[in-house]
């Protein structure tokens, strides 16, 4: 399967998803649902620029990394939003149904992770871009799924908020990972 069709799969999952885990985000309080649900919309928006950003000239390919660097921060900012909220209104999520969430999430973004690892070596830090993305989804999903565990026999705000603070920051690490993959292929381009 070529990059184009790999990313515009990845995309369309991941889009669909965003819809599913907004829904339930809001419906069970899960602060850290509701920043993921953004991170699928955010992996969506990647992946479509990545199809469109293939075949341009290198430079073009690393202004684009630099965008998408920043694109990753988006789920952090909501985050913040949304755990200000509930330091506001603490409302315990409903852990079991956000777990069951989580690992629809989670089934989703490992399949995504996968399709992107066969072309991780291409475009350079367009597709790094992707595949770091789903990468730490699938690690926040799990962590997402051990909150919704833990609060359904520890009714707390607590495990939720501190998932989301995990999920700012491997997405603040992966816009680094980026930048550096980005500089890396320019690096080389040029040498």
């Amino acid at each position: 399967m070529t990059l184009r069709k790999t990313v515009l799969i990845v995309a369309t999952l991941n889009l669909l998803y965003f819809c599913i885990e907004f829904y339930y985000g809001r419906r069970y309080h899960s602060v850290s649902l509701l920043g993921d649900s953004i991170d699928f919309l955010e992996d969506a928006s990647v992946n479509i620029l990545i199809a469109l950003a293939i075949g341009w000239s290198i430079t073009r390919r690393q202004k684009t990394s630099y965008l998408l660097a920043a694109i990753l921060l988006v789920p952090g900012i909501a985050f913040i939003w949304n755990a200000l909220n509930q330091f506001s209104n603490p409302e315990v999520p409903d852990g079991s149904k956000m777990g069951y969430v989580g690992i629809g999430a989670l089934v989703v973004n490992v399949s995504c992770a996968f399709m992107i690892a066969k072309h991780r070596k291409e475009q350079g830090g367009l597709v790094m871009a992707a595949f770091y993305s789903a990468r730490n989804d699938a690690m926040a999903n799990i962590l997402i799924i051990g909150a919704g565990i833990f609060t359904t026999f520890q009714p707390s705000v607590w495990p939720d908020l501190i998932v989301g603070i995990f999920i700012f920051l491997m997405n603040a690490d992966a816009a680094k990972e980026i930048i550096t993959a980005s500089r890396a292929e320019n690096k080389d381009h040029r040498a």
